[in-house]
């Protein structure tokens, strides 16, 4: 054996003498066949199960299976999977070169277990096919994609120039998922139409006769010795990625390209935490961003911080930031103010460090809560548009978020006479639409998921908790100055609300004066329906149907009840949004919202739909303005059993 071991962590990276399969004991092609029909493929991610259903297993779960093994080991037919994956991209990148040296693609991993096996399959593969591979190991997503961008833009020559990245991740998924993320020079991932090629290829590779001994093929064809100076140098490419990344945030959350104005907005932050000082605990569950940035950019803005679970793989709960996950982070922050009053905020990011929900020290309720996916979003909002304010004479501003982000978003954007953009769920979308309304002349510094609290902030092309947490500490302890008013006051000015001002306010102020907005949160059970339909346009039709007949019977009571007397449906399907009339199915597998008006024309509520790219699960929400929750409830279930019946009548 010769192991290496990652330095920091001590956990295995590699063994560049050990084939990863057994070459006398090689699955079948339609072994691997039958792996490949469990993987998601899109954009946003390529994910399955890769872990073994063995021991050990995810400790919260009651009834584990697969999916919650925390286990190493992956099986020959998935490794073999992986190996065809990692040639779909690598020859894409083989031809897009415009010279003739050897390109070179930088590789990491999260924190899940089968990280490193996917990985030595992609390393494998990628340097059999001569590409350079820069090995980053455990590296937040933001991190890489920072690095990665950074990298593209070096002359062609240059010795830590790179065309992109793969990062094997599975997001939010629970541990024994896993998969992969393809970018190349843009910083962020590949679009829908840019990573439909490799799926094509991928599935051809898959369907062929010859898939095991190509895939054995590929996997054989790297040389040892490269191989293991690859495995040798990824301490010294995250330290590499470290640094891109520091300054890439600066320029991010300060929102100035100079390094002297970054200085001086992060100069007068850090001037005003030792004056008034707010403490951040930052519970990260074992994942990618306990080996990034954040300890050192909270000092460096003299932020009070606590780190729990501060270790890659420490994980304590499940990996998805929402509801339960968010419990421990309540408690250690309620502990936290109790000992020092300045600790106001606590973050939890999913596995590869993306996302990143908040919870906040609550004065009116005496604890610690969680924050709403949609109100983080909101709030991020809120400060970028009025750090905005009065600074983009020069071109519209407009905010872009996919299609399930509530309507609070375009109440606030229109205090600030900014316009709303909506794009197809899925990272990218949001992304390309974006850079699409930039080069129309469109100010665009906010933009993200709102219904996952994901916040992008230019020139970031991914969410980032830092980005975020950015925000807030800006809106918090930006301060207010005789010739510029401080972020919350200036958003106070904008909505006509300046008697709410108060010179001690915190978070609770700031939220207490949010457009009143209440939505389904994406990741409730109630949220995720399990149906047959496989034709999500057919399922849409049937929906189309059912609707009518409900609008004419429900009409009297949703007028009575809520003031709704008219509706109009809106699909999405990539990086646009249109109306499509009675003809539902004419959003395809993309998004489909069904606006419910008042008698003015304007919007009261909304009900939402789309089949989930990376999970196999119909996603629905209802968003409604100043209702209470069984307001909510009411619209969600209405929409629920609407999409039931239409999967029934089949």
């Amino acid at each position: 054996m010769s192991m290496i071991y990652h330095p920091g962590t001590g956990l295995n990276v590699g063994d560049p003498e050990r084939l990863p399969v057994d070459p006398a004991r090689l699955p079948s092609p339609e072994e691997l066949r039958a792996e490949a029909e469990s993987l998601i493929l899109s954009a946003s991610g390529w994910r399955k199960v890769f872990a073994e259903a063995e021991t050990p297993y995810a400790p919260w779960v009651p009834h584990p299976g697969p999916e919650d093994s925390l286990s190493e080991t992956v099986a020959a037919p998935k490794l073999l999977l992986a190996a065809l994956m990692a040639e779909s991209f690598g020859r894409l990148v083989l031809r897009q070169r415009r010279t003739e040296a050897r390109p070179a693609l930088l590789l990491g991993i999260d924190s899940r277990p089968t990280g490193p096996a996917l990985a030595d399959v992609f390393a494998r593969v990628l340097i059999g096919l001569g590409i350079e591979v820069r090995y980053c190991f455990i590296v937040a997503a933001p991190e890489i994609m920072a690095f990665a961008g950074k990298a593209a833009k070096l002359p062609e020559g240059h010795p830590e120039r790179a065309e992109g990245f793969a990062y094997i991740s599975a997001s939010h998924n629970p541990p024994g998922h896993n998969g992969v993320k393809f970018g190349l020079g843009s910083g962020g991932v590949l679009s829908a139409q840019e990573i439909a090629p490799l799926i094509a290829q991928l599935k051809t590779s898959i369907a062929s006769e010859d898939s095991v001994s190509r895939a054995l093929a590929l996997l054989s064809a790297a040389d040892k010795e490269v191989l293991a100076l690859c495995y040798e140098r990824c301490a010294e490419w995250k330290r590499h990625s470290l640094s891109a990344y520091i300054l890439f945030s600066h320029a991010v959350i300060t929102g100035k390209e100079a390094l002297n104005e970054q200085a001086a907005v992060l100069d007068e932050l850090a001037e005003a935490c030792r004056h008034k000082p707010l403490g951040i605990v930052a519970e990260l569950n074992g994942s990618a961003r306990s080996l990034s940035i954040d300890r050192d950019f909270f000092q460096g803005i003299s932020i009070r911080s606590e780190f729990h679970n501060d270790g890659p793989r420490q994980f304590t709960h499940r990996i998805v930031p929402e509801g339960l996950s968010l419990e421990s982070c309540m408690e250690l922050l309620q502990k936290a103010h109790k000992k020092d009053p300045s600790f106001q905020l606590g973050y939890v990011p999913d596995c590869d460090g993306d996302r990143g929900n908040l919870v906040f020290y609550d004065k009116t309720l005496g604890r610690a809560r969680p924050l709403e996916a949609q109100e983080v979003f909101s709030l991020s909002c809120l400060a970028e548009l009025a750090g905005l304010a009065g600074f983009s004479k020069n071109a519209p501003v407009a905010v872009v978020v996919n299609d399930a982000t509530s309507a609070r978003i375009e109440r606030i954007a229109g205090f600030f006479g900014a316009k709303v953009f909506r794009a197809e769920t899925g990272e990218a979308n949001v992304v390309n639409l974006a850079e699409k309304l930039r080069l129309e002349g469109w100010t665009v510094r906010i933009l993200g998921e709102g219904s996952n609290g994901g916040t992008i902030t230019h020139p970031s092309k991914v969410r980032d908790p830092l980005s975020t947490l950015g925000a807030m500490i800006r809106l918090l302890r930006g301060g207010d100055k005789a010739d510029s008013p401080g972020l919350f006051r200036r958003w106070l000015e904008a909505s006509g609300q300046d008697g709410a001002y108060k010179a001690d306010f915190d978070l609770a102020d700031v939220i207490a004066t949010l457009p009143a907005w209440i939505s389904t949160s994406v990741f409730e059970s109630r949220a995720a329906l399990n149906i047959r339909s496989a034709d999500k346009a057919s399922l849409k039709a049937r929906y189309a149907h059912i609707f009518k007949k409900e609008w004419e019977t429900r009409k009297k009571e949703l007028l009575d009840r809520y003031g709704i007397s008219a509706w109009k449906a809106l699909a999405t399907i990539g990086g646009g949004e249109f109306e499509v009339g009675e003809d539902f199915a004419a959003s395809a597998s993309g998004g489909l919202r069904i606006l419910l008006l008042d008698s003015r024309g304007a919007l009261k509520a909304f009900l939402w739909m789309r089949g989930s790219g990376t999970e196999p699960v119909f996603r629905i929400m209802a968003d409604i303005e100043g209702g209470e929750p069984e307001d909510e409830e009411y619209l969600l279930s209405w929409h629920s059993q609407m999409v039931r019946a239409a999967d029934s009548s089949l």
